[in-house]
C-alpha cells in the first residue's frame, strides 16, 4: 500500500479538513472566501412555446444587459415534413426580419439503416450578403418522434461598433430517418444594435417546441 501524503509544498498535512489553518467544512470556506458552489452564468430571460405557430418572435429582452445571448431550441417539431428550421433578426428600429448576413454551414449525418453517412459543406444553406432567414436546423421530419434541437449563440448584439457574430449547432431527426449534426456560423452585417429575433420553419407552422432565451454574464 502506498504511503499517505504527509506534506504539500513542504507543509505538514494532518488531514484534508484544514487548508492554511481554515477548516474546509463541505467546501464552504477556502482561504477565507465563502462559497456555496460554482454559479451558473446563464440567466433565463424568457421562454417561448410553439403551438401550430407560424413563427416565434422575441421582441423584448435583448439589450446591453448581457454580452452574449443564448437561444436553446428544444424539440422543434415541424408541421410540414422535411423542412429546415430558420432564424432572422431586426436591428433596433427596423422591421421585417431581413438583416444582411454572411454565413457558413456544414453537416454530418448517419442513417438508421447504417447504409448512408455524410460529411458535407451545405452550399444550399449558406448566404453571401443575403437577407433571408438563415437555416440552423436541417430537414426536420414531422413524424411524431422527429424534431430539431440545438443552441444559437448571439454575441454582443447591442454593440454599435462591430458586426454581430453568431454560431449555431443543432441535432436533427431528419425526415429520411437520419441523425444530423448541423453547424452554422456567420455574421449579421450591421453595426446597429440587434434587439429582436424570429424563428420559423422553412415552410408550414412550428407544430410544437420551446425556445428559451438566456443572458450570459457580462465580461
Amino acid at each position: 500500500m502506498a504511503n499517505a501524503v504527509e506534506k504539500f509544498n513542504n507543509v505538514a498535512i494532518a488531514s484534508t479538513e484544514a487548508i492554511n489553518g481554515i477548516t474546509d467544512a463541505n467546501l464552504q470556506a477556502l482561504n477565507g472566501l465563502e462559497f456555496t458552489g460554482v454559479p451558473d452564468a446563464h440567466t433565463l430571460i424568457s421562454t417561448h412555446t410553439a403551438s401550430a405557430s407560424s413563427s416565434l418572435d422575441i421582441t423584448s429582452g435583448i439589450d446591453s444587459t448581457y454580452d452574449v445571448y443564448e437561444f436553446r431550441f428544444v424539440n422543434m417539431h415541424p408541421a410540414t415534413n422535411g423542412v429546415d428550421f430558420f432564424f432572422q433578426v431586426n436591428a433596433a428600429g427596423a422591421s421585417g426580419f431581413n438583416e444582411t448576413m454572411t454565413t457558413t454551414v456544414f453537416r454530418a449525418a448517419h442513417d438508421e439503416a447504417d447504409s448512408a453517412t455524410t460529411l458535407t459543406y451545405q452550399t444550399s444553406d449558406d448566404q453571401a450578403q443575403g437577407t433571408g432567414y438563415q437555416s440552423i436546423g436541417n430537414y426536420g421530419g414531422n413524424d411524431n418522434d422527429q424534431a430539431v434541437s440545438g443552441v444559437l449563440t448571439l454575441y454582443a448584439p447591442s454593440s454599435t461598433t462591430y458586426v454581430k457574430h453568431f454560431t449555431a449547432r443543432a441535432t436533427d431527426h431528419m425526415a429520411h430517418d437520419q441523425a444530423g449534426d448541423f453547424f452554422v456560423a456567420g455574421y449579421i452585417n450591421t453595426t446597429s444594435a440587434i434587439d429582436e429575433i424570429s424563428f420559423k420553419m422553412e415552410a408550414g407552422n412550428i407544430d410544437a417546441g420551446t425556445i428559451k432565451m438566456y443572458g450570459i454574464a457580462t465580461s
